[in-house]
């Protein structure tokens, strides 16, 4: 059964550095992707010095999500760093609002599912918190009207990969177990196309080769703890 996939992120590469095979395989195997970006990451690194950021960082975002066969993207308006359980509440509504918009408008055999981070926010990064507590928030709120909405995906890192607590930079959890981890796909085979989507992200390019050299020939890997 082909689904509807919401991909819902803090910033606009998060979608890029980590669950960008499990999207990508989806659109392939025909699947509808639409991505949402909280912030247009306007506080990110700027080794370019470009004047106004957060649009080139959209612009980005645009050509990633082309790459990526999405066939919505909607960016909410926030600034990079600002998020909130104010904005929470206030994303609730904007983001419940675009889902409903589609999928009244979708094939009602079709299956929805989201897609965002792990409650911990992977790195710590309390945007990435706010965005996937958020995203769960509109998931089990529709559900519960809604036998369509089946499952919402919270991509994560396992234990092998971050064994211990991370302070270098903000509080890090560690990755999660095998026992927690419920799924695993593997994009490997498209490694080349997510090289691509990676290096769209031009202005972030030093995180987005730190990823590829860390990830090497694991590159499509995704991990995910899997709610419904």
């Amino acid at each position: 059964m082909k689904k509807i996939i919401f991909g819902i992120f803090a910033h606009p590469d998060d979608e890029a550095f980590g669950p960008s095979g499990a999207l990508l395989k989806a659109t392939r195997q025909g699947d509808e992707l639409h991505l949402i970006t909280f912030t247009n990451g306007d506080a990110g690194t700027n080794p370019d010095n470009i004047p106004d950021l957060g649009s080139a960082r959209l612009e980005e975002w645009k050509r990633a999500g082309e790459l990526m066969s999405a066939k919505t993207m909607h960016f909410l308006g926030y600034k990079d760093g600002s998020l909130s359980n104010t904005i929470l509440l206030e994303a609730t509504q904007k983001i419940t609002e675009i889902v409903r918009s589609i999928t009244e408008s979708a094939d009602e055999d079709h299956e929805v599912e989201f897609m965002t981070m792990d409650l911990n926010g992977i790195t710590g990064h309390i945007d990435h918190i706010v965005a996937a507590r958020t995203a769960c928030l509109v998931f089990y709120r529709l559900k519960a009207t809604n036998s369509r909405f089946r499952r919402i995906r919270l991509a994560c890192w396992p234990k092998e990969a971050f064994p211990v607590i991370n302070t270098d930079w903000i509080f890090m959890e560690p990755g999660r177990s095998k026992e927690e981890i419920d799924e695993t796909i593997d994009a490997r085979n498209l490694q080349d196309e997510l090289k691509a989507i990676i290096e769209t992200h031009h202005t972030q390019r030093h995180d987005g080769e730190n990823f590829l050299a860390w990830q090497g020939s694991d590159l499509g890997l995704c991990y995910f703890l899997v709610k419904s």
